[in-house]
């Protein structure tokens, strides 16, 4: 059974930083690749970053790029979203997910095959 399981969510001041990991298991690591994507109050869903053996690690968002990293533990069983100088419109539930390949490089969609339960991030001016 695939899961994804999300922490490090919360609240933090506008130029704070955080850390989101994403504990990834049911997968063959070396087929599939894992990422953050995130949906603000009455917006769409954002494609944010997505980290995959094949391509490496790589971050979509404009608005994030400088700001937020992507990367994961050796087996890729822990992937992580470093957010740094955090600004209020990174608020949002964001959710890690897994697919065969980075949804947003390879089909030019933001949603996984398989999501985790989301993790607030709250950001404060």
């Amino acid at each position: 059974e695939v899961q994804l399981v999300e922490d490090g969510g919360g609240l933090v001041q506008a130029g704070g930083s955080l850390t989101l990991s994403c504990a990834a298991s049911g997968f063959t690591f070396d087929d599939y690749a894992i990422g953050w994507f995130r949906q603000a109050p009455g917006k769409g869903p954002e494609g944010v970053a997505c980290i995959s053996r094949e391509d490496g690690p790589a971050v979509f968002l404009d608005s994030a790029k400088g700001r937020f990293a992507i990367f994961s533990d050796n087996d890729m069983n822990t992937v992580y979203l470093q957010m740094n100088n955090l600004k209020p419109e990174d608020t949002a539930v964001y959710y890690c997910g897994g697919d065969h390949f980075c949804p947003v490089t390879r089909w030019g969609r933001v949603k996984y095959d398989y999501r985790g339960q989301g993790t607030q991030v709250t950001v404060s001016s």
